[in-house]
């Protein structure tokens, strides 16, 4: 099992104050780091809302066949809305042990936004991943659902832009010619930015080493690969928002929804941990080793991307991490967990590589061809 890791950690005030220092932001982000902040002393409202839309996540992992098939956007490569069976991991392998809800945070810049805004080069004709409008389930499937997801999403990213100033402050004076206030402008202003609410599905013990891939062959066949759930990738995006995993026993509280008439959904009962230790978010460290990093509840975790590693020439970089599944031995097959990812984003016409003068929406549209399900 891999070392369990501390990373740094700083409260909401000493961002706002600007009083984070120099020596922890390097530690946090610079060439020898792990790659990841965590902040805590965050507003009071965010441990309600995770609860609320995490248990929603179950809910919507739990809604008949018929109700997700209503969520799916092919044509935007299942970019918006659910998406499960869709996306490839290593080695050409499907991965259906979890399910995905993308929605498109253009609403925190402009509330009348349902998607990022068209450019000369990229149209909802070339490049509808970014440009389809989300798709919501309605009211009367997942009530406060969409009220839920974006309240906490504008809490993030509200975050979210205070973290990018601080890195700023870090990289203008660590990084010859970076252009001031950079990231901060990114994060604050971009209408690309997505948010990721992920349900990984309990892992059934008769089904657990019989998951067929994409070229026929099986995941998990008796192998201890650590990288199961979610294998070894980079973000694509400048700076990721993350809240802690939530662990929900569905067989003890079925995720069913049942019309109560009010606003929301109950949230439902969280685990104190995980029934498998060894589960939970890995980091490969700048020095290849393999760690764990666990978030607290309470905090919220942020993590450098590939589009601010090219926009840095590599002085940040981006940072390659997993996912391991509660194993389906150590949880009796009814463990499932949630969690959330804000994926904070350049405009798709803002250029990450100024020496190739590639946009972040060229950038963009091949991780999408190559993580998509052909």
């Amino acid at each position: 099992m891999a070392p369990l890791a501390q990373a740094v950690t700083v409260s909401l005030d000493d961002l706002k104050k600007g009083t984070v220092s120099l020596e922890a932001l390097k530690e946090a982000f610079g060439p020898d780091s792990l790659g990841i902040l965590i902040v805590k002393d965050v507003p009071p409202e965010f441990a309600g809302l995770r609860h609320r839309l995490l248990s929603y996540s179950s809910y919507l992992g739990n809604l008949p066949k018929s109700k997700l098939d209503e969520l799916e956007n092919e044509k935007a490569k299942y970019l918006t809305g659910w998406s499960l069976g869709k996306e490839t991991l290593k080695n050409g392998q499907v991965d259906t042990l979890k399910g995905s809800f993308y929605a498109n945070c253009a609403f925190y810049v402009d509330p009348t936004l349902a998607c990022a805004k068209p450019t000369e080069q990229f149209n909802t004709d070339n490049f509808p991943e970014y440009l389809s409008p989300n798709i919501w389930p309605g009211e009367d499937t997942l009530p406060g659902f969409k009220d839920t997801l974006e309240d906490l999403c504008r809490l993030i990213i509200d975050v979210a832009v205070l973290v990018a100033r601080a890195c700023d402050r870090f990289a203008e004076k660590e990084i010859a010619g970076y252009p001031g206030g950079y990231l901060e402008r990114v994060v604050s202003t971009s209408n690309t930015t997505k948010a990721r609410l992920l349900h990984y599905f309990p892992e059934e013990p008769a089904t657990a080493a019989s998951v067929e891939t994409a070229g026929g062959g099986i995941a998990n066949e008796g192998s201890q690969d650590e990288d199961d759930w979610c294998a070894t990738h980079l973000d694509h995006g400048c700076l990721t928002g993350l809240t802690s995993a939530m662990f929900v026993d569905e067989a003890k509280t079925p995720p069913v929804v049942t019309p109560t008439g009010g606003p929301t959904l109950p949230p439902l009962p969280e685990l104190a941990s995980s029934p498998d230790p060894a589960s939970g978010l890995y980091i490969k460290s700048r020095t290849g080793k393999t760690v764990q990093v666990k978030i607290p509840r309470d905090c919220i975790a942020f993590q450098t991307g590939e589009a601010l590693e090219r926009i840095t020439g590599g002085k940040f970089k981006a940072v390659p991490h997993f996912v391991r599944g509660a194993r389906a031995a150590m949880s009796d097959g009814k463990i499932a967990r949630n969690t959330l990812a804000v994926f904070t984003q350049p405009n798709l016409g803002d250029e990450v590589d100024m020496e190739q003068h590639i946009t972040f929406g060229e950038f963009a549209r091949g991780i999408v061809a190559k993580n998509t399900v052909s």
